[in-house]
């Protein structure tokens, strides 16, 4: 799974490929995806085109709290779009660190930092079951819609916990489940890396969260998705419900949330 993951995004970010965790535009509208998810025209205008995808489900640097001198690392970076807006809040004392396991993401990533002259950032290839850093080095790890694509979640958290700082913080925007998806869809690879195939359930997710560690649990906000309105008449989303009934589709659209959590070690 995690081989046909990295090449569906290795040709998202090669402009190949346009289907993603989101609305199938993740190119040309992605700052029109990106504004509906919880960035600000300023956000968008302050950090390269190119890290602008459309391709998570919310804004976790808005929620992070970041201050100046601070490390802040992101799991599942992607072109750079959180790690960029996290170091312009940590400033030039502080150090932004991106963490993806796709080379061609983070080609692009390394890219845009140096048409923008981002200095205090960094983009490491990892995957985020074991981050590629040592213990104790980050003020807050952010995510932003990737968790979900880890075949095994409750290692991504141990590992946030790990490299986090006594007192850090974690905050995450991820996709989560209220109900089982039809097998149709959880055996599906394309729905596995459109975020909603391997979501957990919601009350799991926070278990897991808190069987690393974590403390001061927060639901800061939830969000219904209705990924099969979201990707539209997608080839692979129409051949998935060509013989539903529409309330079979209407309990696949009500099963998936957009949720924003924080905690701390």
């Amino acid at each position: 799974m995690k081989e046909i993951i990295k090449k569906i995004y290795g040709s998202i970010a090669k402009g190949e490929k346009k289907s993603c965790c989101g609305p199938k535009s993740c190119d040309s509208r992605g700052a029109a995806v990106s504004e509906k998810i919880g960035y600000t025209k300023e956000d968008l205008q302050a950090i390269p085109e190119d890290a602008v995808m459309g391709l998570g489900c919310g804004n976790p640097v808005a929620l992070a709290s970041l201050k100046k001198g601070e490390t802040v690392v992101d799991l599942g970076a992607g072109a750079g779009i959180d790690v960029f807006l996290a170091s312009r809040r940590v400033g030039d004392t502080g150090r932004a660190i991106g963490i993806d396991m796709t080379e061609d993401m983070l080609k692009r990533a390394r890219e845009n930092a140096r048409r923008g002259k981002f200095t205090n950032v960094e983009f490491k290839l990892g995957d985020i079951e074991a981050i590629p850093l040592g213990d104790r080095i980050a003020d807050c790890v952010i995510s932003n819609c990737v968790i979900n694509l880890a075949s095994d979640k409750q290692k991504v958290f141990n590992e946030a916990f790990r490299i986090l700082k006594q007192g850090g913080r974690l905050m995450v925007s991820d996709m989560v489940l209220l109900s089982d998806l039809p097998e149709k869809v959880s055996k599906s690879a394309e729905m596995y890396a459109g975020c909603v195939a391997g979501a957990l359930k919601r009350d799991d997710y926070i278990a897991r969260i808190k069987n690393a560690g974590f403390k001061d649990i927060s639901v800061i906000k939830e969000d219904p998705v209705r990924f099969l309105d979201y990707l539209g008449s997608d080839k692979i989303v129409s051949n998935m419900v060509e013989n539903m009934s529409n309330e079979e589709i209407e309990k696949i659209n009500s099963a998936v949330v957009s949720i924003k959590i924080s905690a701390k070690k």
